[in-house]
């Protein structure tokens, strides 16, 4: 839950709240458990795009059985499987002759992302991150690709959402680039889609750091300081998220396998410098928050300074009419000025007097 922040800042109406988030983990783990981690979903939805130049149908199929006969199909087949189930996953891959180190791969959770290619199969996996504007939080799910030679099957965890609707969109529209194209193709337009989405999560990071720059100055607390460290954190997990899959797509690049034709490398070559850009944008975010941190212990010192200055001129101010009350408050019965008959007023005004002179000396100087 968002908590509104109290600074009214134009364009902003609400802040994370590191307080109200389930903490995500960051640390790796034993990717060796990832299999025996993951639960299955609780439903499934596998569609198809079965298409050519001129034709292209998209069907909702009730069981992965449904998905065999395109395999051998004439046609360009996109496969999407939506929640992993392991019965599903391993019936696919069996018929589709995909490598059961792949079909590991597929089921385990918190996968770096890569690439391999095995008996005439590309496979890549990566992370398809959103941003959570609810919790100010990043969002992944891993996502992985088979490359055949005329068919592409993805694998998906969160059946309730995706990035893949501008593809779908040209998949259905006729005379398209898509359409002309051939599956590897469509593998590089789903990877394109996928990393596009990255700047659309780099942007709503980028407007959450220049919120906080504003709350940094504003209100230099220990509860900004907890939502700069969790903003911190949101950057780390998409950098960490991000950077491997920069060594995917260069292993599309440098593949010499007969699935990628020549002509579609430079296409490839284009989301490489995607992922470049992105990564070097993650990399300055970073650094950003990182100086967001200095920014704020240096907020907190010049408040402090700041209350050091009042509480010394206050002191400094105070000492001469506390050395005139000493003086007078002695307890000697000879003193002079003790009969003084406007004693007491001529003191009080010394006092003022000293206090005005202060002041000014100080307002001269540029001491407050």
């Amino acid at each position: 839950m968002a908590l509104k922040n109290k600074l009214p800042i134009p364009g902003v109406v609400q802040v994370l709240n590191p307080f109200k988030v389930k903490k995500q983990r960051i640390m790796n783990f034993n990717p060796a458990e990832g299999v025996a981690l993951r639960k299955p979903a609780d439903n499934s939805k596998i569609t198809v795009f079965d298409y050519n130049t001129s034709l292209c149908s998209e069907l909702v199929l009730d069981k992965v059985e449904d998905t065999f006969k395109y395999m051998e199909s004439s046609q360009l087949s996109w496969i999407n499987i939506d929640g992993i189930r392991k019965e599903e996953i391993h019936a696919i891959c069996e018929q589709f002759l995909i490598h059961p180190l792949i079909e590991e791969d597929i089921l385990s959770i918190g996968q770096r992302a890569k690439m391999d290619e095995i008996n005439d199969r590309m496979f890549c996996l990566l992370p398809m991150i959103y941003f959570n504007s609810e919790t100010s939080s990043v969002d992944m799910e891993q996502v992985s690709i088979v490359l055949g030679k005329n068919f592409v099957i993805s694998f998906q965890e969160d059946p309730t959402r995706d990035v893949f609707d501008p593809v779908r969109t040209k998949l259905l529209l006729k005379g398209s680039r898509i359409r002309n194209g051939g599956a590897d193709y469509l593998c590089y337009s789903l990877l394109d889609v996928i990393v596009d989405n990255y700047f659309i999560v780099m942007d709503k990071l980028g407007e959450r750091i220049e919120m906080m720059e504003d709350l940094v100055q504003h209100q230099p607390n220990t509860r900004t300081l907890a939502r700069i460290n969790y903003l911190r954190r949101q950057v780390f997990l998409f950098k960490r998220a991000i950077s491997p899959v920069r060594e995917l797509i260069n292993g599309f690049l440098k593949s010499e396998s007969d699935l990628l034709e020549d002509k579609v490398t430079k296409y490839y070559k284009d989301v490489y410098d995607h992922i470049i850009q992105c990564n070097d944008l993650a990399d300055n975010y970073r650094d950003t928050v990182l100086n967001l941190q200095e920014m704020y212990h240096t907020q907190l010192n010049l408040k402090m300074n700041e209350i050091m200055k009042v509480l010394a001129v206050v002191t400094t101010l105070m000492a001469p009419p506390t050395l005139l009350a000493g003086i007078y408050g002695m307890n000697f019965h000879y003193m002079p000025e003790l009969e003084t008959r406007h004693g007491y007023y001529y003191t009080l005004g010394g006092m003022g007097i000293l206090l005005l002179l202060m002041i000014f000396f100080f307002r001269k100087r540029g001491w407050f």
